[in-house]
């Protein structure tokens, strides 16, 4: 996220200074900025201009409900993976019938909840699903939407953990099957086929595997089609990358260029599922330096926010910018390097490494690039309430979810009788 900063150097989003959000609000605290989350959003819209096309959100990115009731009120459809999920997208105003259910382990009362919804699709990815969807559907006297989630073996390029399109992953079907469970899932009785999807990770930063995986998949439908097995869709996924760091990003209109251009003259509708581009660089998250603590090998700034709050960099060892935002304090020497920790009892519990900066005990920081997979991630380790969640637009700021207390993080243990 590019912070905006006013005549008076205070940086702000929108028309608010972060300075108001953390003394109205306090720290740790994510905020989001709900122009660039529409602006995110329309860039997909203008690329797939003039196409029979489906913009998914993918909602494990930030499920907050007042994010997915932007993204609802835009038109989006929704990709979920779990029937928390589905329920969030309902509460927040989607649309069911705009929905695809991913996950390579949807459970028998998911599969009935989303039935009972009456979602769009689901993205099978076994032949174990196929049957317990089957029965499911059966049980309910319904006709479950299908698409095969198809593996293409195509290298994303991209982070091991986050890759998702390999033989080695556990998502999808193989491609050499899928020819086959499609056959068999034409003589299943309460399944109806609509199409095929493929997902072939996460931050991809180079067009060409998602236009490769494009045309792998094409070979399938067509091979299908001449057998009369005919598709209204093609999920083509999401996965487009943003910037940490000094990634070159491209805009989604050229990002997409290549696969739709495999596309050319094709009647299907196409689905993508966006996520980490539509929010990652909405969002950011606001903390305190809590401790400055001289090392004779490091200098350590403690922060107030932890990575309960924020996991990706102990995670994936990624790359968050750190900026200053206000002194809190009279810095006592100049720019110095700095390990920017949190107080979990963990020695993977940091945001940034070897960062040059002048600090002060009571400093506000801001950890940029935060609006997805940060809240969505985080946890109560070390019985730590969750952040607050800010929604900025233009002048006015938004609490979408307010801090957790401990006492509600304890209320639903019990202590054993006596």
């Amino acid at each position: 996220m590019s912070l905006i900063t006013d005549l008076h150097g205070v940086p702000r989003i929108e028309g608010v200074a972060l300075t108001a959000i953390a003394e109205r609000f306090d720290t740790p605290c994510y905020v989001y900025s709900r122009a660039a989350l529409t602006a995110a959003f329309d860039a997909y819209h203008t690329a797939l201009a003039g196409r029979n096309s489906r913009i998914c959100y993918a909602v494990k990115a930030n499920s907050n409900l007042a994010i997915l009731n932007i993204f609802a009120r835009l038109g989006a459809g929704f990709d979920i993976v779990s029937g928390g999920e589905l329920a969030r997208v309902i509460a927040a105003g989607g649309d069911p019938a705009k929905v695809v259910f991913s996950g390579v382990g949807k459970s028998p009362d998911e599969m009935r909840q989303a039935l009972a919804a009456g979602i769009g699709c689901f993205n099978v990815e076994s032949a174990s699903e196929l049957e317990h969807l089957n029965a499911s559907a059966g049980a309910l006297r319904r006709c479950a939407p299908i698409a095969l989630r198809v593996n293409p073996n195509v290298d994303p390029k991209t982070h091991p953990y986050i890759s998702t399109g390999l033989k080695t992953a556990k998502f999808g079907v193989a491609f050499d099957t899928a020819v086959t469970l499609y056959r068999h899932a034409r003589n299943l009785p309460n399944l109806a086929i609509r199409g095929i999807a493929c997902h072939i990770g996460s931050q991809l930063l180079d067009p060409q595997p998602a236009a490769d995986a494009a045309s792998k998949v094409l070979e399938l439908v067509d091979q299908l089609a001449a057998e009369g097995i005919v598709f209204e869709h093609i999920d083509l996924g999401g996965g487009m990358g943003i910037r940490y760091r000094d990634e070159a990003i491209l805009p989604a209109k050229d990002y997409l260029a290549p696969m739709l251009a495999r596309l050319a003259g094709r009647q299907e509708t196409l689905f993508i599922e966006p996520g980490r581009s539509l929010v990652g660089n909405a969002g950011l998250l606001l903390t305190r330096v809590a401790v400055l603590k001289p090392g004779e090998e490091k200098n350590f700034a403690v922060v107030d926010a932890a990575m309960n709050d924020l996991a990706r960099p102990a995670l994936y060892d990624a790359w968050h910018d750190i900026v200053k935002v206000s002194a809190g304090g009279t810095a006592t020497a100049g720019a110095q390097r700095y390990e920017i920790v949190g107080p979990i009892c963990e020695s993977g519990d940091f945001f940034g490494h070897d960062r040059e900066l002048t600090l002060a005990e009571g400093d506000l920081l801001a950890i940029l690039s935060a609006g997805a997979y940060g809240m969505a991630m985080s946890s109560n380790y070390n019985t730590r309430p969750r952040a607050a969640e800010v929604m900025v637009d233009g002048d006015a700021m938004h609490l979408i979810r307010r801090r957790e207390t401990v006492a509600e993080l304890m209320a639903l243990e019990t202590l054993l009788p006596q």
